[in-house]
């Protein structure tokens, strides 16, 4: 059966027939997918980035985002590595396909595309039918959004992810499709760039109605802007948690805090 589901799912087995597959997580959101899809029974190692959820505490560490321990991720004798493109050097991925490790990566750019890779990882570790079943119900959630917090005009946001300098996320990052469920725009989702530096001019030209950061001290140096609609608004905003910067299946709920928060600052109009 082990060889007939590695087949099926093109995964490149090197296990032994009847031993549990063997997979290691590249990033702490393939970590928390895991989790999702009650497959963390087969991780045997984890690349650490923040604080790790209880049920992986003592799993050994491979490294840190950008400082992959070779040698003690090859100790480990995987079968399958998941991993965000950013959370590896290009020079190591290149060294792990050559040693013939099967490998899946995943950069969701919408929400609905990280629903369908966490199907596709379900199907991949050998849990489909649990991966189909908790992805069903996340669809049915972000459909729910939609409709909920659709506006006629989309609410103007910008996203500050730092200040000085100042940068913000692009269009292709799955961020800015969270603001579109919960009726809003980032004002910079033309651009292509993941995380592009901007400047305080242009977000001036946007005019954003709303702008989103981390912390409130992120926000404080925009109050020099009385004219910026977000400030004439009183819609200097924190984030209300870290979860939207997790593309696993809990970052449907983290939007759903961020529309919540949109809407009780520019309530959705009917």
């Amino acid at each position: 059966m082990r060889i007939l589901l590695c087949l099926l799912t093109l995964l490149a087995c090197t296990a032994r027939a009847g031993e549990p597959l063997r997979v290691v997580s590249l990033a702490p959101s393939m970590s928390e997918i895991m989790l999702e899809l009650q497959a963390d029974d087969l991780l045997v190692g984890v690349l650490d980035g923040g604080e790790r959820p209880a049920a992986l505490r003592n799993l050994p560490s491979v490294g840190r985002q950008g400082q992959l321990d070779m040698e003690r991720l090859l100790s480990l004798k995987p079968d399958l590595l998941l991993f965000w493109p950013g959370s590896v050097v290009p020079a190591q991925r290149d060294q792990l396909k050559r040693l013939g490790i099967a490998m899946y990566s995943a950069e969701p750019h919408t929400l609905d595309q990280l629903l369908e890779q966490i199907e596709a990882i379900g199907v991949r570790v050998g849990r489909a039918e649990q991966g189909r079943r908790y992805v069903t119900g996340l669809r049915e959630r972000l459909a729910q959004l939609r409709q909920q917090y659709r506006r006629e005009q989309p609410l103007r946001v910008f996203y500050q992810v730092w200040d000085r300098p100042l940068y913000t996320l692009g269009g292709r990052q799955v961020v800015s499709d969270a603001l579109a469920v919960c009726g809003a725009r980032n004002i910079f989702a033309d651009l292509s760039q993941p995380a592009p530096q901007v400047n305080v001019e242009s977000v001036l030209l946007g005019d954003p109605q709303v702008i989103l950061a981390g912390d409130a001290a992120q926000l404080a140096s925009w109050k020099a802007w009385p004219r910026l609609s977000a400030v004439a608004s009183n819609s200097l905003l924190v984030v209300p948690d870290k979860g939207l910067e997790r593309p696993s299946g809990q970052m449907i709920e983290a939007t759903v805090r961020l529309c919540a928060l949109l809407a009780a600052k520019a309530p959705v109009s009917r």
